[in-house]
């Protein structure tokens, strides 16, 4: 190729370059079946490593100011176009998007995060980290007061990252629809499941109550204080007490000596603010509630996983013990009475009852179900005696679970606050079924 060396021949170069134009350059790496490669020199020459087009001609890089197009290779019979400039992600935003990897990677990963492939279920490790964000977002709000603009964004969003898994837990459902010109068909539509359907609602609802409710606390006429710490105002100088100094009606709240002390005005609450607290009680009571009626109703649908019913005694009166057991096949039972007898000084003893009575249920219906598909298969013999003894011990197995099924619905509406038993701790554990994690 030759070498350009006059300002007449570098005026028409570059009157070349000013009319270049993109589409025609395109229409013509369309057309054509070749790929050429060129290769700019500083010594005011240029070389190609295939034949040029008519009429192309190179000028030097150096003395040449405007920036020619660069042209990437044809894929698929398109030009590949790289943007120049990228679209720029606030610091927030990337945080955000990192926060949300991470949470995610852990899920995948079964909270293992080691990738030794010793994590749990996909249902126990959102169930996990649905607890552990509700510990770390109200776990230590001891005030009635708002919720902090920080911490509720932070529940919301990872609220919605962790139920986002329900979308694709759907059911298939006949539906009607009409073809355009008349008549109509039958279609399989996805919708969510009844379950997820009718209680996630709900729970969301139930949800916005109690922020609503934490939100009304902003003006209040009462402060908070630490115990044992002295404060000076206007109105003279108080010492607040201490927990070992102060009696409170129960021993958990004893020990909760870091909860801050209320501080009201001298001349007490007024009638409005003592109205308004109370309503807000009784709401907060019914949203405990309506929550912890859906939880039950969820964890009775959930199997009894056999790593529990493995763990049982094989006789309900070693579970029970000798006292409460003779209660229970007694010819006269009253539950009332029974309870009033036990020992329910602590929450913690009120607790091993409830596990050791469900305990005992479960015993006696598995001796129940075996004895009656055992006699099922037996039928009609010639035992006689024999038969009629077990017979008899099937349904002394049958009462027996009755009554202690009994015992314990009436241990729980005396103590609806009963923290979780043995059986709700395993199902949780073992439960391998995602919608039921969510409700």
């Amino acid at each position: 190729m030759g070498s350009i060396s006059s300002e007449e021949s570098f005026d028409q170069i570059s009157e070349q370059l000013e009319s270049y134009n993109l589409s025609a350059d395109v229409s013509e790496s369309e057309s054509s079946s070749g790929f050429s490669c060129r290769r700019f020199d500083r010594g005011g020459s240029s070389s190609l490593t295939s034949s040029p087009p008519a009429g192309s001609e190179f000028v030097d890089g150096a003395s040449f100011k405007a920036r020619l197009p660069v042209m990437l290779p044809v894929v698929g019979g398109r030009h590949v176009v790289i943007p120049t400039t990228k679209a720029e992600v606030s610091e927030a935003e990337m945080s955000e998007i990192e926060l949300m990897k991470e949470r995610f990677a852990k899920l995948l990963l079964g909270e293992d995060m080691s990738g030794g492939g010793k994590g749990v279920c996909t249902a126990l490790a959102i169930s996990n980290a649905i607890t552990n964000l509700s510990a770390s977002v109200f776990g230590e709000l001891w005030k009635l007061e708002p919720l902090s603009p920080q911490r509720k964004l932070m529940w919301r969003r990872e609220m919605d990252w962790l139920l986002c898994v329900s979308d694709s837990i759907v059911e298939l459902k006949p539906s009607l629809q009409e073809f355009p010109g008349g008549g109509t068909f039958e279609v399989m539509v996805a919708r969510p499941r009844s379950d997820l359907y009718v209680n996630l609602p709900a729970l969301k609802k139930l949800d916005a109550m109690l922020l609503s409710i934490l939100d009304s606390f902003h003006d209040s006429e009462y402060c908070y204080a630490d115990r044992g710490v002295v404060i000076s105002d206007n109105d003279g100088i108080e010492a607040f007490p201490s927990s070992s100094t102060s009696e409170w009606p129960s021993i958990r709240q004893e020990e909760k000596w870091w909860l801050p002390f209320p501080k009201v005005p001298p001349s007490g609450l007024s009638e409005d603010s003592r109205k308004r607290l109370q309503q807000c009680r009784e709401c907060t009571h019914q949203i405990l509630k309506a929550a912890m009626a859906i939880n039950s109703n969820v964890l009775a649908e959930m199997e009894i996983p056999n790593a529990y019913l493995k763990s049982l005694p094989k006789c309900g009166k070693d579970c029970l013990g000798e006292g409460m057991y003779r209660y229970l096949t007694a010819d006269q039972f009253f539950p009332e009475c029974l309870l009033d007898y036990l020992d329910q000084s602590s929450e913690y003893t009120t607790l091993e009852i409830a596990n050791r009575v469900e305990a005992s249920v479960h015993i006696w219906k598995q001796k129940y179900s075996k004895r009656h598909s055992l006699r099922a298969k037996v039928g009609k013999s010639s035992w006689g005696g024999k038969v009629k003894g077990f017979v008899g011990d099937i349904e002394t197995t049958k009462v027996l679970a009755q009554r202690a099924e009994t015992l314990l619905q009436n241990l729980r509406l005396r103590f609806p606050g009963l923290p979780q038993t043995s059986l709700d701790v395993s199902k949780i554990q073992h439960n391998k079924v995602l919608h039921l994690t969510m409700n």
